[in-house]
């Protein structure tokens, strides 16, 4: 059992096993039931603690006075870490910040994402979605959802609101796709390209605002002060980044459920009621951002195995997801499913500030399309990304029938 143990603790590590579900989550279930605070010191990586069950998960995230995002929010190798520290960006996004710094960003994203604010944003996602769904008629009957529709939809929707030009956007997308890669060179390149971009658009937002995103950020005020250059700079790479790639493995996830599920899609469109139970259930089966890491700040007992301070954990949110302690049968895919208390977007301070527009955009882009679907099914073999943070479906080829 503890050669088991330890393969399974290796596998947290190693991206290629999220790229198949089923290893992934014999590996989760078998470290969830035998051993919930597991070590694992993988080659290449420096050790972590992976914490799999989901109130273990919880109880992390709410004491964020004894576990810190940094100096190390998100698992990478120790070449990438290398590569991130010698690049010359001193920037910081909301996942690297923790206490007073944290809370400053964070007052200023509350205001973004409180319901009032979201109105005009919500008018413009039902704009693009039907776009998109129309957009699927106009390609013929067959697409690759993932390329053609879920990795433009979200993107479309977050940068246009950023006041991100139509022309770059493309090239946004395609540099957070390399900062999930495992080349640590290409890596801090990206990071470096990314935050240069951003510089220069909060430069720009400061000394002569407009109407979008950026420019509510660039002028906001915490305590009378505008912000510095850097946490602008910061909080646009935050949105840009983490407000595209997990709503499009979202929403492509969630469609693929529903292919493969289809007893729940015709229960979904006999009750279009059901709609926020199902988004809730769609984001908690893909779990796009698949862990997070904090850093103890003191010893802390968990299970009867002491967590020294200044050891990592990943707290492993698709773990979480699948607790059969939480979860009634979790492998199971249920649009109906209440309650849903999913750790997908996290918990206690760091949770998501863009949760309930998320969910919106989801809702808003499903309510277009299934009035509309004749008819759908796959037409190959969908791939998932290998990616232990942010990840989700690369290819996933149907074929359908959509009213006009």
């Amino acid at each position: 059992m503890s050669s088991s143990l330890d393969f399974a603790g290796l596998a947290l590590a190693d991206p290629e096993v999220y790229a198949d579900e089923h290893r992934l989550h014999r590996a989760l279930t078998l470290l969830r039931n035998s051993s919930p605070v597991h070590w694992v010191s993988p080659p290449g990586y420096r050790p972590f603690w992976a914490i799999t069950k989901h109130s273990d998960v919880l109880a992390i995230a709410g004491s964020h006075e004894r576990f810190l995002n940094a100096p190390r929010p998100v698992l990478t190798t120790t070449a990438m870490e290398r590569s991130a520290a010698e690049c010359r960006s001193d920037l910081r996004t909301l996942i690297h910040l923790d206490g007073p710094d944290h809370r400053a960003l964070r007052t200023v994203g509350t205001g973004l994402f409180r319901p009032h604010a979201q109105r005009s944003l919500l008018t413009k996602v039902s704009e693009l979605a039907k776009h998109y769904v129309d957009r699927m008629i106009e390609l013929g009957g067959t697409c690759d959802f993932v390329t053609d529709i879920a990795e433009k939809f979200p993107p479309h929707v977050i940068l246009s609101a950023l006041g991100v030009p139509r022309a770059d956007r493309q090239w946004i997308l395609d540099l957070t796709k390399e900062m999930r890669g495992s080349d640590p060179r290409r890596f801090a390149a990206s990071q470096e390209e990314l935050f240069d971009y951003f510089r220069r658009m909060a430069s720009d937002r400061v000394s002569a605002p407009v109407d979008d995103l950026a420019s509510a950020i660039a002028t906001a005020r915490v305590d009378g002060e505008r912000l510095s250059d850097r946490d602008i700079t910061g909080f646009y790479v935050s949105i840009a980044t983490a407000g595209h790639d997990t709503l499009s493995a979202a929403l492509s996830g969630g469609l693929h459920a529903l292919i493969e599920n289809p007893d729940q899609l015709a229960r979904l469109r006999r009750n279009p009621e059901l709609m926020p139970r199902a988004v809730d259930e769609m984001i908690r089966w893909v779990t796009p951002t698949k862990s997070f890491m904090r850093t103890a700040t003191e010893d802390y007992e968990l299970r009867g195995v002491t967590i020294r301070a200044g050891e990592s954990v990943q707290l492993n949110y698709a773990s979480a997801n699948r607790d059969e302690d939480v979860f009634v049968d979790p492998f199971l895919f249920d649009v109906e499913r209440t309650p849903n208390r999913h750790l997908s977007f996290g918990a206690g301070v760091h949770y998501c500030l863009g949760a309930s527009f998320a969910k919106s955009e989801l809702r808003t882009f499903f309510a277009q399309l299934l009035p509309r679907l004749r008819a759908i099914r796959l037409t190959g073999k969908p791939v998932l990304v290998a990616s232990t943070f942010v990840g989700g479906l690369e290819t996933l080829p149907i074929e359908y029938g959509i009213a006009r």
